[in-house]
């Protein structure tokens, strides 16, 4: 992989980590198309440049993170099932599943669909428009709904934003839940990754890992900022038709 290739997938991160679209799927397809082979460095990087969209939120959101800690009851609670399930499957998830180009595929395609119809399920009578009217009884089934992410391809954005509609929050607060359990959730998974790869990454690749960081936390900044203003007055459903597209085309030319 070269810096060229580390820009391009640090922009792709930036653009897809928070929307409903799965950031880990689009970068192994992205990977695929660039001619990028799946070796242990690709797999480490598609997760560490994560790193770069979370200092993005941590940017964006820092004056509420450092006072709004009702707000981090609901994160800390909805974080729990992830880093819990994140750490014992953490081997399984990277070797089996990382890399799997069919598997993209078919859960970007199941996902879509349930983005065409989310909006009639869950946004039926009045909403929570903050995350602060969650109770914290709620707060873990938007956790576990996020676990359902670590399999690539599901969506992290989409699983969260998902659960916290299914609790009871408008599309928006939902969204901006989604952004801020982000990072406790992200930061937790790049660190441990790059604990346990540490060893095996080369000064080269520090370079490599850095520019993609850089390009993915320029990009996260327009991302979020844009999705929101956009899902304040829209529904998933062009995301839903987007993903269904995508998956079909990439198994029609790529994996046919």
């Amino acid at each position: 992989m070269d810096l060229i290739h580390a820009a391009i997938l640090g922009i792709v991160e930036g653009l897809t980590e928070f929307l409903p679209v799965s950031s880990t799927g689009h970068l192994i397809l992205t990977a695929h198309i660039l001619g990028i082979p799946h070796t242990n460095f690709t797999k480490t990087f598609e997760i560490a440049i994560q790193l770069g969209s979370i200092l993005a939120i941590l940017f964006l959101y820092f004056e509420r993170f450092l006072k709004d800690f009702e707000t981090w009851k609901r994160i800390i609670l909805a974080f729990i099932p992830t880093g819990v399930l994140g750490f014992l499957l953490y081997k399984i998830i990277k070797k089996f599943f990382i890399g799997n180009d069919l598997l993209v595929v078919i859960n970007l395609i199941l996902g879509g669909v349930v983005l065409l119809f989310v909006d009639r399920l869950f946004q039926k009578g009045k909403k929570m428009e903050d995350v602060k009217e969650v109770s914290l009884k709620k707060a873990p089934l938007i956790g576990i709904f996020q676990a359902l992410a670590m399999v690539p391809g599901v969506s992290r954005s989409a699983a969260t934003i998902i659960g916290g509609m299914l609790v009871g929050l408008n599309r928006k607060a939902a969204a901006e839940f989604s952004f801020m359990l982000a990072f406790p959730t992200m930061f937790a998974a790049t660190s441990y990754d790059l604990f346990k790869s540490y060893s095996e990454i080369s000064f080269q690749d520090w370079q490599t890992l850095l520019v993609g960081f850089i390009f993915a936390f320029i990009t996260a900044l327009i991302t979020v900022k844009t999705f929101l203003r956009f899902i304040a007055k829209h529904s998933f459903f062009v995301f839903g038709v987007y993903r269904i597209l995508v998956g079909l085309i990439y198994f029609l030319v790529f994996l046919r």
